[in-house]
């Protein structure tokens, strides 16, 4: 299980890396939106190239970020329904929805993806819009970023089954979050600061 867990780490550092390094997309796609609006509007120039370029790196953020949302606990769960149950049992709930959904979906989707990725590598596939980009490259973000996500994936399944151990701290925890306890006790000592301020006041009256 170290091993794993030493695995599990280096995977989460990659998916750090990833997530940061593809959040400058961000910038850039406001940058070159920006400017395509400029020259548009001033100097009555446009590129369908420019406006492509948007999609494409949207479409980056979106795919190849995917292990990072997993990795932050940022996808969609159905609280509402686990949070009825014990700690042990939403991780078992995890491992199931991890083994039984994630990595099939991820493994099809590749598999139906990819021979369109080589397809349009080899044929050299370019938009139908005038001045439009190579097609392959956009179409590479999705088993990328799939692979990726699976990746992060694996991660998660080798952290709920060290975490059943005893040997980490709950994973499913979202980083920076506090617990419903660490709510309360802050909660608490609000309460407590607010009444010793609000007992020296009359004292000082």
């Amino acid at each position: 299980m170290d091993f794993l867990l030493s695995l599990s780490k280096r995977i989460d550092q990659f998916s750090e890396w990833v997530g940061r390094w593809v959040a400058w997309l961000v910038l850039a796609s406001v940058l070159v939106s920006a400017g395509n609006a400029i020259s548009r509007k001033a100097f009555n120039l446009s590129s369908n190239a420019f406006l492509e370029i948007q999609w494409y790196m949207f479409a980056a953020v979106f795919m190849l970020a995917s292990g990072y949302t997993l990795l932050r606990q940022e996808h969609v769960k159905i609280d509402v329904f686990s949070g009825r149950f014990s700690k042990r049992t939403q991780i078992w709930i995890d491992i199931a929805g991890i083994c039984l959904f994630l990595f099939p979906f991820v493994i099809y989707i590749i598999t139906l993806a990819m021979p369109l990725v080589i397809n349009a590598f080899i044929t050299k596939e370019m938009s139908s819009n005038a001045g439009g980009l190579m097609r392959w490259p956009v179409f590479a973000l999705l088993p990328l970023g799939l692979l990726f996500l699976g990746i992060q994936g694996v991660s998660e399944l080798i952290k709920r089954f060290a975490f059943l151990q005893g040997m980490i701290p709950d994973p499913s925890k979202k980083p920076g979050a506090k617990t419903p306890e660490e709510e309360f006790a802050e909660f608490l000592l609000q309460k407590e600061v607010a009444a010793r301020e609000s007992a020296q006041m009359g004292v000082q009256k």
